[in-house]
């Protein structure tokens, strides 16, 4: 079962990472998308066993890359520049819109396929309630986040806070990473991220902090439970390509290699099958949070 340099930047490691060139007589590298909810260089270092599998199972070259930002990759989608795309709940939905993306798969924890969002703090943080929260510096992680932005809006817009009006200021951090050591080193008095659980066993400071840093983070409230995260093809990807990743992707995550796997690098236990339809609530918390999607796509640069 979300935080995620420069594009050119990132597009040169990312074709320096690639191990070769493709053969011209074998199938194209099969493009996989990533949405950058830590920074591209970790994210690419932590799913590379993944992308072995996937290499393995389709016969052919994988070719990773990760976007600046959420609607990168979705501009990909669109622009015919990806195959596959690994997206946020938010993200996909609006690829769903904008691209026509089919999902494939979504991942689980702990036999759940939900995760939360949570606005955190420093454990000594005199703010204690979300309503404490006015006045106060926050970091957002990227606009198109569906824990870092999308649900903590509407978690503050629900108890009546206005993040531009109301907060002392709101800046957008790009990643969960970053939104983490904002809050750690006090640039912020607060912060979005996502949780795996709500029992504090699993959390994306326990993941990007050393174990002493951890104790010095806290959880002022925890979203209602989200869909987990998904992969999806684009419009054009072949079905029965489509139906060979999906089975690879689901025989490695039931095997025990795949589930030790997973657990160890992305903390969630595997993937299951996906619909469209799972994501209603996403839509919904869009609408909730008065976030329009087509609106957030053309303000990129």
């Amino acid at each position: 079962m979300k935080q995620w340099f420069g594009a050119l930047a990132c597009a040169l490691s990312i074709a320096l990472s690639v191990a070769c060139s493709p053969d011209s007589t074998g199938p194209a590298p099969l493009r996989i998308g990533l949405v950058p909810f830590e920074t591209g260089e970790e994210l690419l270092k932590d799913i590379q066993p993944l992308m072995d599998v996937i290499s393995k199972g389709m016969g052919q070259e994988v070719r990773p890359t990760v976007a600046a930002d959420y609607t990168g990759v979705i501009e990909a989608l669109k622009n015919k520049q990806l195959d596959i795309a690994f997206l946020s709940p938010a993200s996909y939905v609006m690829a769903k819109q904008e691209a026509n993306v089919k999902i494939l798969v979504k991942s689980q924890r702990d036999g759940s396929p939900y995760y939360y969002g949570a606005i955190i703090v420093r454990a000594d943080s005199p703010i204690q309630k979300l309503e404490d929260l006015r006045g106060k510096r926050f970091s957002f992680g990227d606009p198109l986040s569906t824990t870092g932005h999308i649900f903590a809006r509407k978690m503050m817009l629900d108890i009546g806070i206005k993040p531009e009006a109301d907060l002392a200021s709101v800046i957008y951090s790009g990643s969960h990473d970053a939104t983490i050591l904002s809050v750690l080193n006090k640039k912020v008095d607060a912060g979005a991220t996502y949780a795996d659980d709500k029992e504090g066993k699993s959390s994306a400071w326990q993941r990007f902090l050393k174990p002493e840093e951890q104790s010095q983070i806290r959880v002022l409230s925890y979203t209602e439970p989200i869909p987990a995260d998904m992969i999806c093809a684009s419009a054009e990807f072949p079905a029965d390509k489509a139906e060979r990743l999906t089975k690879t992707i689901l025989d490695f995550s039931a095997s025990p290699e795949g589930q030790k796997l997973l657990k160890k690098l992305y903390k969630f236990d595997g993937y299951v099958p996906a619909t469209d339809e799972d994501y209603k609530l996403v839509r919904e918390g869009f609408e909730a949070a008065g976030i329009s999607l087509r609106d957030q796509l053309k303000k990129k640069p």
